[in-house]
């Protein structure tokens, strides 16, 4: 967090995000002075916004962010004559969050749960697109350190893909792309798991497509577990990853004027994922997945 000394309005101002970027409503900001006396309390509002216009004197302030389920997040602020405190944006991590979630199996909610592809187009914009139909389950290890006990295993049926326009999803559907006919599934199988950073891991594995199998790492970012309304348990996850169309015998190029291929060379992979623990039965997931929200 930093503080900017730019002439303005008085007071404080913030944003409370998760590490996904949804705003923490309830987040509270409590400004102190260098004798641990509070001079400033607000609270969020339903943006995560934080808009407070009491003056702050010049001097150095601790600032320290907390909400209910996320882990404190405390920092130095240095007002000046401006008497304001632009905190910027706040990160806030679930309880938790450092560690993995609670060992065992896991399975995932394709319902509160999205695979997303984004490809460059005409050199200056995105595509998006996304499978519709995919499941897949998560073993946790007992520790962080057993990362090789670790597993994840999914299936994307390829036919599922969706971008919105029905005539390149049926391109996207021949053997100049995902060949569904002769390859329907697009699976992944981890092979261990590494710490790299706080609530972030590296997941490595294999992923099989259109028959070619290449080793593909996951970046990993743990969001955190808590309980849902059914009385289950859930853990929530987000994944990217960047692949090479090359790398799985998709060499489809047109080039337009002055070079510029229309579709990019690589894919940029978006996985959000919801997990459910200890499901036991494929009725109890689809009982899940017909409660809508």
């Amino acid at each position: 967090m930093e503080t900017t000394g730019r002439a303005g309005r008085a007071g404080l101002t913030a944003r409370i995000r998760t590490r996904d970027g949804w705003a923490v409503s309830h987040a509270v900001v409590t400004v102190t002075d260098m004798t641990g006396t509070q001079v400033l309390r607000a609270e969020a509002d339903a943006e995560g916004s934080v808009h407070d216009p009491t003056p702050l004197a010049p001097g150095a302030y601790t600032v320290i962010v907390t909400a209910v389920g996320y882990t404190p997040v405390a920092s130095s602020a240095l007002v000046t004559t401006s008497a304001r405190a632009e905190i910027g944006t706040v990160t806030l991590a679930r309880l938790g969050g450092t560690e993995l979630p609670p060992p065992g199996p896991w399975t995932v909610d394709p319902a509160h749960s999205s695979v997303a592809a984004v490809a460059q187009h005409l050199g200056i914009s995105s595509v998006h697109g996304r499978f519709t139909d995919f499941s897949a389950s998560v073993e946790v290890a007992p520790t962080p350190d057993e990362g090789t006990k670790s597993r994840v295993e999914a299936v994307i049926r390829a036919a599922s893909i969706d971008t919105g326009n029905p005539t390149r999803d049926q391109h996207l559907r021949s053997p100049d792309f995902l060949d569904v006919e002769r390859h329907p599934e697009i699976t992944y199988v981890s092979t261990g798991l590494t710490p790299a950073g706080p609530d972030r891991w590296t997941v490595h594995g294999e992923l099989n497509m259109r028959g070619v199998v290449r080793p593909v790492d996951l970046d990993l970012a743990y969001l955190g577990t808590g309980a849902d309304p059914w009385g289950g348990t859930r853990a929530a996850f987000r994944a990217t990853a960047e692949l090479r169309r090359e790398d799985f015998a998709m060499n489809y190029n047109q080039v337009v004027q002055a070079g510029i291929a229309t579709i990019g060379t690589t894919l940029r992979v978006e996985l959000d994922v919801q997990a459910v623990q200890d499901v036991q039965d494929v009725q109890g997931v689809q009982g899940v997945r017909g409660r809508g929200a």
